[in-house]
């Protein structure tokens, strides 16, 4: 049995330990609600964006056709697309429990799928250092990246690394563009999901609201060109802010999971000390007990 004083060494040990976790926890906890606010804040204008290109596309159906709108592709079509693009949104830093894992297997798993499926060129976008240094580790054709955001989701952060995937379904070098993210749920629950960005199909825009008709201003080339550029940046940026308000109530998930494990190790090494020092004092009574005998004797 270890001596008291190794014990003792440990129960200090993890005190401390448990003292740090518990402090993250509580720093989690407090970013996690304003995570969720920022998200929460941002969703509104993803669906008005959202409406509004899907009126837009709708009424300029015949007329033109942004390379942003599919034709009538379905589900198949894009699974059998050659050119793949990855934007794979990760945190920057550990410590949330199995949040990257999870997204990371996943997109591991979609680009074996569709590398079966014969895709010949698969280009990520990284959002996050976790999610960097696991496709450079596995050999991926990395071709820009976004790290240190922060706790905030700026926008003029990601619109550089994004921009290269956009100038790419623009200039026809991609057929699609994935996302895959940690989608928020509740505190207790992230979703890891992998979705079609580009090109956005109906099920992304949704059905319009009635028919609209337009008069653009100067013309709906270059009206339709900004609104659906604005409309993918909004998908990001919420993408974005979903990741991050997962990143922070799993780990402040983790680290109360992480205290409370350590408050159990720290009761059942106070147990072992305490056997240790009753066997101690036991054994010296005995010991005084056996040498007054032999005196007396």
């Amino acid at each position: 049995m270890a001596g008291g004083k190794e014990i003792r060494t440990k129960i200090a040990s993890f005190q401390n330990t448990k003292k740090i976790t518990k402090a993250m926890e509580m720093v989690a906890a407090s970013k996690m609600r304003k995570a969720q606010d920022r998200m929460r804040a941002a969703r509104p204008y993803s669906e008005k964006i959202r409406r509004l290109a899907a009126n837009l596309a709708a009424a300029t159906l015949s007329d033109y056709r942004h390379p942003f709108l599919a034709k009538s592709q379905s589900s198949q079509d894009a699974a059998k697309a050659k050119r793949i693009g990855l934007i794979l949104v990760t945190t920057d830093k550990g410590l949330c429990g199995g949040l990257n894992t999870n997204i990371l297997r996943m997109a591991l798993n979609a680009m074996r799928d569709w590398e079966t499926a014969g895709a010949s060129e698969i280009r990520v976008t990284s959002i996050g250092n976790k999610g960097l240094g696991f496709m450079q580790r596995l050999g991926a054709k990395v071709v820009s990246e976004a790290t240190h955001l922060g706790d905030t989701p700026h926008l003029e952060k990601l619109i550089g690394p994004v921009k290269v995937m956009i100038d790419a379904v623009q200039a026809g070098e991609l057929d699609v563009v994935y996302i895959a993210y940690t989608r928020f749920i509740n505190t207790m629950k992230q979703e890891p999901v992998v979705e079609q960005l580009l090109p956005l199909t109906g099920e992304r825009l949704g059905t319009p609201e009635g028919h609209w008709d337009y008069l653009y201003e100067p013309e709906a080339r270059v009206v339709i060109d900004d609104l659906l550029i604005r409309y993918v940046e909004a998908l990001i940026y919420q993408g974005v802010a979903e990741n991050m308000a997962s990143e922070q109530s799993a780990r402040m998930v983790a680290m109360k999971s992480a205290t409370d494990n350590a408050g159990t190790v720290i009761k059942e090494l106070q147990l072992v000390y305490n056997k240790a020092r009753q066997a101690a004092i036991t054994k010296e009574i005995s010991e005084i007990v056996g040498g007054a005998a032999a005196i007396a004797g």
